[in-house]
């Protein structure tokens, strides 16, 4: 027990004599040492420490050439913080101020990055998730031989996913809601095909295309008689290009099931 006490007092001094150092720092009337010793902590991954001295030295440098390391550093300070819309911002300024500086890459791929970052959950507004996009296909157009590109591809097939699940999440929806208050399979049908044509490369394409079918399939099942034998026909159109596309889909037994349904409507024309 007297062992570890010692520890924590050792632990305590340090922390201690780190504030106190740091303590110092803020009080100097040197910016360059504040320069310094913000470098310092940024590299040591210390990033509000960083951010104070940055920002504390920031109006000294104004107009100067480090005024260009402040603000790209500082932007930095903010996306280690994981404070991402602030980052954003930063990187941003540096770009208005900078249009042609030495960090410019680095600042127009991590507008893209940073609002990457900040995308949320595919349930929830996804804003944020088009202005990565957008600052991305920006960016990709700009620099397409930059080192930032793999990766600037990369998290847009990411987003754009995101925004092809989102779809397909209402789709599902719709389809759920079935007839109440309305032809909500229609519904269905409509925000999947939007998907499929606004998001063509997406990894929810046979869960769209399955709910294309299953839509169609409700509304034939769910239609007026005069209506019913034209839509088991397309409803049947849409059950082979299913099948051609995904011939061992886990919706194969089911799939199979409604065609037997529909070949009995269409026996009967």
């Amino acid at each position: 027990m007297k062992f570890d006490k010692q520890i924590i007092l050792g632990v305590l001094l340090v922390l201690l004599a780190g504030c106190g150092e740091y303590q110092q720092v803020l009080k100097s009337k040197d910016p360059d040492y504040k320069f310094q010793k913000a470098l310092a902590y940024f590299n040591a991954q210390e990033y509000v420490k960083a951010q104070a001295l940055f920002e504390d030295v920031a109006s000294y440098y104004k107009g100067t050439e480090r005024s260009e390391d402040v603000l790209c550093y500082l932007a930095r300070t903010h996306l280690g913080r994981k404070a991402y819309t602030e980052a954003a911002d930063y990187y941003a300024a540096y770009i208005r101020n900078y249009p042609k500086g030495k960090y410019i890459t680095e600042a127009r791929f991590q507008v893209g990055h940073c609002y990457y970052l900040d995308s949320p959950d595919a349930r929830l507004d996804q804003d944020i998730t088009r202005q990565a996009i957008a600052a991305y296909t920006s960016f990709v157009e700009l620099y397409p031989n930059s080192p930032y590109s793999e990766q600037a591809y990369q998290e847009m097939s990411e987003m754009y996913d995101k925004l092809a699940y989102k779809e397909y999440l209402n789709a599902k929806l719709y389809y759920n809601l079935g007839t109440y208050l309305g032809n909500n399979y229609e519904s269905c049908e409509i925000v999947a095909k939007n998907a499929l044509r606004d998001y063509p490369s997406n990894s929810h394409q046979e869960e769209l295309n399955w709910l294309v079918l299953s839509a169609k399939y409700q509304q034939m099942v769910n239609s007026f008689e005069e209506k019913k034998m034209e839509r088991a026909r397309d409803t049947q159109d849409e059950y082979y290009s299913f099948l051609t596309e995904y011939p061992e889909s886990k919706h194969r037994a089911q799939a199979d099931k409604m065609n037997k349904e529909i070949e009995k409507i269409l026996k009967q024309e």
